[in-house]
């Protein structure tokens, strides 16, 4: 089990936008690209990566979905008090 994961996202205020968005993504639309033009983080500047994070760093929602997903596999909206959030795991230490 990893301890660390490091992932991307995507921040948007609707889940119809992030469903959107994911379609795009799955249709060959890059992440971070996405995330450049469409996130409300700042992280998107950076193609929406947050770097490594552990356990309880995150809101739980969040991170429970990130620690889920398969490397490379972007997950389903995820709702947190921020808004709706795609996520990409890029790696798991």
């Amino acid at each position: 089990m990893s301890n660390k994961v490091r992932a991307s996202h995507i921040l948007v205020k609707t889940e119809q936008e992030a469903k959107d968005l994911a379609a795009q993504i799955n249709n060959a639309e890059d992440f971070a690209n996405a995330a450049a033009q469409h996130s409300l983080c700042p992280s998107g500047a950076n193609g929406g990566d947050l770097g490594f994070f552990g356990r309880g760093m995150m809101v739980k929602p969040f991170e429970d979905a990130a620690f889920a997903l398969e490397t490379g596999k972007v997950s389903e909206p995820v709702e947190t008090q921020f808004g709706w959030h795609l996520i990409l795991v890029t790696e798991k230490a």
